[in-house]
């Protein structure tokens, strides 16, 4: 499996406060890993670092086997090939096939390829009908897959998501997961912060579980469901730890 993404005893303080300590991690090539653990627990400092938006305290990030870091030209070309979709994310003023061509417009490629990029995009999500709708009318199913395609269209290597389908319906979350498994059979590669321990076993390859800061285990996601092998992951998988 080729390496894509990698911390490096990846360290993180805020203040006096460690978020995360001492995190080793690669992100493989055609790989979802399920990132899972308590409220607190540093996941989505984890995926800030991942992306580049956070510099470690302590550390290396790699990215394609180099070490890159979260400030200047460099970085930006890493973090151009880096796509992070929020619980909430943002949308754009204008229409909806507007907010989908937006990162391929300041990337520089041309009207009509964009425009079919991200129409081919859309229609990926199911949101192909409502191409001219002002993106601030579409519901909050809807604006998730919106940021999905938005996200997909600039053709990223590494996919992260912090609680991508939190608070959706059935058939938002069918969607979303669906093109998530497409992403990942395409060569991307997906990290991914779940509460929901079912989501965590329809998707993942691996499982990272997170405790304070750390990483408390790290498997295959059947082993580490049926044979976990740290005490933490056990109390996790039985429901005796609450989070």
């Amino acid at each position: 499996m080729k390496r894509l993404l990698s911390l490096r005893n990846v360290t993180k303080r805020f203040g006096g406060k460690v978020a995360l300590s001492g995190a080793t991690i690669t992100l493989g090539k055609g790989e979802i890993l399920g990132i899972l653990g308590p409220s607190g627990a540093g996941k989505t400092t984890m995926l800030r670092i991942m992306g580049l938006l956070e510099p470690p305290t302590k550390g290396r990030v790699l990215f394609r086997g180099k070490a890159v870091s979260s400030e200047g030209d460099e970085a930006l070309d890493s973090r151009r090939r880096i796509a992070m979709i929020l619980q909430k994310p943002v949308v754009f003023k204008g229409t909806v096939a507007q907010n989908a061509v937006y990162g391929l417009k300041v990337r520089g490629v041309a009207p009509e390829e964009a425009r079919e990029r991200a129409e081919k995009a859309l229609r990926g999500v199911g949101l192909e009908d409502v191409l001219d709708r002002h993106a601030s009318t579409l519901s909050g199913g809807e604006v998730q897959r919106l940021a999905f395609a938005r996200a997909a269209v600039t053709e990223p290597e590494v996919l992260l998501l912090d609680e991508f389908t939190a608070n959706l319906d059935p058939a938002n979350i069918t969607i979303l997961e669906k093109q998530v498994r497409d992403f990942g059979n395409g060569g991307g590669a997906v990290a991914m912060i779940t509460h929901s321990v079912q989501q965590g076993r329809r998707l993942a390859d691996r499982i990272c579980l997170l405790l304070d800061g750390k990483i408390a285990e790290m498997e295959r996601t059947e082993k580490f469901f049926e044979s976990p092998a740290t005490e933490e992951a056990r109390d996790f998988v039985s429901g005796k730890m609450v989070w």
